[in-house]
């Protein structure tokens, strides 16, 4: 097919294919490997870039280190976080983990803080395991993961939805074996795209390799829908009809201007 109309239909095929199936989540990931039961790494340079660009994304939030908590806490741990215009958000971890204190410069069993030397000791063993409850509709939530999958599990978020159902998003973490991953670093980010996708709690769940795995669950972070910031609307259907329109319109005058020129 030539002329104005394959000018146009495909610039419109272009713009069209851009308004495919909506993700639910913009998630964002880094990871630092490590081989080291006993000693953590000095820096995380990839974790840390992925908390960074899904920090970028937010606004007014706020980051729980659990540096004030008592080693030893149990859950249910109550957390309060800033909310959009002065107001505070809440969580509540629950399931099996505690308050976990490892000095700096080593690690338990590959697990320890990022930042202090305080961590939540976290068992992702599915519905009996580890869970967070906001009781509330939440759009962003973002975690470092220390020592996970080091023996072989992969780690899944289940995010209960508002709208209700449930969604699930794969951590795409390293899988190890026999522990060739300990304490490795991970940071895993999720923000809702629409409010079709806001949540009120989540839980973690392990599948392949063990049934069970111990890790460090460090610098939580949470926002609602208003800390979000702004991204580029997608056009709606009807201005890429329009859009449409203006380019057969001008892929008409070229092809009108090449006959004319070629009869020259």
């Amino acid at each position: 097919m030539k002329g104005p109309l394959a000018i146009a239909l495909i610039a419109a095929g272009a713009m069209f294919a851009g308004t495919s199936a909506q993700a639910a989540f913009i998630t964002y990931f880094g990871e630092d490997l490590n081989n080291s039961a006993t000693v953590p790494l000095s820096s995380t340079p990839n974790s840390d870039a992925a908390e960074s660009a899904f920090l970028g994304s937010l606004s007014g939030v706020g980051t729980e280190d659990f540096e004030g908590f008592a080693t030893g806490t149990g859950a249910p741990l109550n957390l309060t976080f800033p909310g959009f215009g002065g107001g505070s958000l809440d969580a509540t971890l629950t399931g099996d983990g505690r308050i976990k204190t490892v000095s700096e410069g080593s690690a338990y069993f590959g697990r320890y803080s990022v930042s202090g030397t305080n961590t939540w000791r976290a068992d992702a063993t599915g519905d009996d395991g580890f869970g967070v409850d906001f009781g509330q509709d939440i759009a962003a939530f973002g975690f470092y993961g220390i020592d996970i999958g080091d023996f072989g599990g992969q780690l899944l978020i289940n995010f209960n939805l508002s709208s209700g159902g449930v969604h699930q998003e794969t951590v795409p973490h390293t899988v190890g074996s026999g522990g060739s991953t300990d304490g490795s670093v991970f940071y895993f980010g999720a923000i809702a795209s629409s409010e079709d996708f806001l949540f009120t709690s989540l839980d973690f769940d392990l599948v392949e390799g063990p049934q069970t795995d111990i890790f460090s669950f460090d610098n939580m972070t949470i926002g609602e829908l208003e800390q979000v910031t702004p991204r580029e609307p997608v056009p709606a259907p009807g201005t890429l009809v329009l859009l449409a329109s203006g380019l057969l319109v001008a892929g008409s005058m070229l092809w009108r201007r090449k006959q004319s020129d070629s009869g020259n």
